[in-house]
C-alpha cells in the first residue's frame, strides 16, 4: 500500500502530487480514518496492558475488560479495511522534474531521431496497401467479432514474427529472460500493480464468474509474479521480457483510429520488465529507453522522444517517456513505444522486496518498457512502401523472414 507515513508527514505534497496527475483524492479523510484507527489501536493496547496487570488478582475485571476488546476488534477491522481501501486510491506521485501539464499535447519533445523519408509517388496509408496484398482484413474480423478488430495474415504474419525475434535476440544477450506469461489475471494482482484505480478499471475485460482480468500487457503478470517474496540484493536488477496478446476496451478513445489496427482491441506485444534496487531505478529506466531507441534505429525509422507530462501520466507511474515513430500518410508521430519507472508503488502493494547485504528488508522498483507491439508493423508498411506496391523488408529483419520484400 501507498505509505501513510509519507500522507502524514507531507499531506500538502500528497494532495499536489494527486492534483498533477489529475486525480481526484480526500487526503483529509485518509488522515481522518487513520486518526480514529490509531486511537482504537491504542486503545486496544491500553485495554490488553490492563488485562495483563489485573492478571489473576481480580478475574471479573480481566473479563471485562477482555469483552471490552473483543467488542473493539469488529470497529478496528473495519477502520483498517477503510484505510486501506483509501490508500488504494492513491496514486504513485511523480518525480518533481516532470513536466507539468493536463494532457497529451503538454509532453515535451526531447530528440528526433533519423530523417522524414521522402517519396516521389503517390503516398498509401498502411491499410491500403495491407489490404490490396492481402495483409490485414478488418472486415472479415468484424464480421467475426466486431469492431477494433484485424486478421493480420501472410508475409506480414511472418514481419511480425520477424520483429518480435530481433527483439528477443537483442534483450536476450542484454540479460533479459524470456517469458510466455498467463493473460488472465487474478483482481487482487490487477489490483496490485495498479491498474484497477480511477479510469483504468474501464480498460479492462473482467470475467466476473472466474474472477479474473484480461491482460491488458505482459507487465501486469511479470510485475505480480514475485509477489510476497523477497530477493537477495546480488540477483538484482532481475529483468523479464514477456511476450504475450494483449486485451484493452480502449474505452477512453471514443471516436479516435476507428479503422484499421493502429487501436484494436486485441494485439500482440513483446514487454520488457525489471525488479531493481531503488537506488538503480532511474538509471535502469534510462537503459530501457536506450534499447527502445537502438531497436527502432535498426530498423531505419524516423521517430522522436517525448517527456511524459503529469497528467498523461498512468496511476501506477512516477516517470514515462514515449517513443513516437513518424507515420507518412498521416504526416505525423504516432505513439509506438513506452517505458515508465513505477518506483516501488507496484511492490509496496505486491509485498515485493529485497535483502540487502545488512540483512535489511526494503521495496524494490519497477521498470517496464516496449519491445515491440504490432505498431512497428504499421510504421515499417508505411515507410517501407515502394511505387508498384510493395513493401521493403527492414535490412535488420531480413535474415529472420527470408524474403526482403512483400508484394
Amino acid at each position: 500500500m501507498f505509505d501513510i507515513k509519507l500522507v502524514r508527514d507531507n499531506p500538502e505534497s500528497v494532495k499536489e502530487g494527486a492534483r498533477k496527475k489529475g486525480v481526484v483524492l480526500d487526503v483529509d479523510l485518509i488522515l481522518k480514518v487513520d486518526e480514529e484507527r490509531r486511537e482504537l489501536i491504542k486503545k486496544v493496547e491500553d485495554l490488553k496492558a490492563e488485562q495483563k496487570k489485573l492478571g489473576r488478582e481480580n478475574i471479573g475485571e480481566a473479563q471485562r475488560v477482555k469483552e471490552e476488546i473483543k467488542r473493539i476488534g469488529p470497529e478496528l477491522a473495519k477502520k483498517e479495511k477503510d484505510l486501506q481501501s483509501l490508500l488504494l486510491l492513491i496514486p504513485n506521485l511523480s518525480f518533481k522534474d516532470v513536466p507539468i501539464g493536463k494532457d497529451e499535447k503538454d509532453n515535451v519533445v526531447i530528440e528526433k531521431i533519423g530523417e522524414e523519408p521522402k517519396f516521389s509517388f503517390k503516398l498509401k496509408d498502411y491499410m491500403e496497401i495491407g489490404e490490396s496484398l492481402d495483409l490485414i482484413d478488418t472486415k472479415r474480423a468484424a464480421k467475426t467479432s466486431g469492431a477494433r478488430f484485424g486478421f493480420i495474415k501472410g508475409k506480414a504474419v511472418l514481419l511480425e514474427f520477424a520483429l518480435l525475434n530481433f527483439a528477443f535476440d537483442v534483450l536476450v544477450k542484454e540479460g533479459f529472460t524470456p517469458v510466455l506469461p498467463p493473460v488472465m489475471l487474478k483482481s487482487e494482482m490487477a489490483r496490485g500493480m495498479g491498474y484497477l484505480e480511477q479510469a483504468d478499471v474501464n480498460e479492462a475485460y473482467y470475467l466476473p464468474q472466474d474472477d479474473l482480468y484480461l491482460i491488458g500487457t505482459a507487465e501486469q503478470p511479470l510485475g505480480s509474479m514475485h509477489t510476497g517474496e523477497v530477493f537477495e540484493e546480488k540477483d538484482l536488477p532481475r529483468r523479464y521480457v514477456g511476450f504475450s496478446t494483449c486485451f484493452r476496451r480502449e474505452a477512453g478513445s471514443y471516436g479516435k483510429d476507428t479503422k484499421g489496427i493502429f487501436r484494436v482491441h486485441q494485439f500482440n506485444k513483446a514487454e520488457m520488465f525489471s525488479f531493481c534496487k531503488p537506488e538503480e531505478s532511474e538509471k535502469e529506466h534510462k537503459f530501457f529507453l536506450e534499447i527502445e531507441k537502438k531497436l527502432m534505429k535498426e530498423l531505419k525509422l524516423y521517430f522522436q522522444v517525448m517527456n511524459i507530462c503529469t497528467g498523461d501520466l498512468g496511476f501506477p507511474v512516477a516517470r514515462k517517456y514515449d517513443i513516437e515513430t513518424w507515420l507518412p500518410s498521416e504526416k505525423r508521430f504516432r505513439e509506438t513505444h513506452s517505458t515508465s519507472n513505477c518506483t516501488d508503488f507496484q511492490a509496496r502493494r505486491l509485498d515485493i522486496r529485497y535483502r540487502k547485504k545488512s540483512g535489511e528488508l526494503n521495496f524494490v522498483h519497477t521498470v517496464n518498457g516496449t519491445a515491440f507491439s504490432q505498431r512497428p508493423l504499421i510504421a515499417i508498411i508505411e515507410n517501407y512502401q515502394q511505387k508498384d506496391g510493395s513493401i521493403k523488408v527492414p535490412k535488420v529483419l531480413q535474415k529472420y523472414t527470408r524474403f526482403k520484400e512483400i508484394k
